[in-house]
């Protein structure tokens, strides 16, 4: 059986960018519809490459928020090529909103937590 390294930045930043990846696609959709590789591409440029999803992250991610009447997908043809354009409905719009104070308060804590006393106090 193997056993997690938590002493390992790697298991954590993985931990925190799967959870992140989700956020951010609602995020750049909630500005305007794309296709997939445009979501990918905007997540890394609005992250810095903090968060970059693959195709095996993404697409699930997008059937999954499909699937929950998240976002709707869309076909359009460029260049002769089909791809699927996604768009947040209201419910998606709402999620993002959720998501946003979720993450602030979560974010809140974290650095309370890590604040290091003063000596005297």
């Amino acid at each position: 059986m193997s056993r997690v390294d938590y002493t390992n930045r790697e298991y954590w930043n993985g931990i925190i960018k799967m959870s992140l990846s989700k956020f951010f696609i609602l995020r750049v959709l909630y500005r305007e519809s794309m296709h997939g590789y445009e979501i990918a591409q905007t997540v890394a440029s609005v992250t810095k490459g903090c968060c970059t999803p693959t195709e095996g992250t993404i697409y699930p991610v997008l059937r999954e928020f499909e699937d929950g009447g998240y976002v709707t997908a869309s076909t359009e043809i460029v260049n002769g090529r089909e791809r699927k354009v996604y768009t947040l409905t209201a419910r998606g719009r709402e999620a993002f909103e959720v998501a946003v104070d979720a993450w602030q308060e979560v974010t809140g804590y974290i650095l309370k937590a890590v604040q290091v006393p003063q000596e005297g106090r």
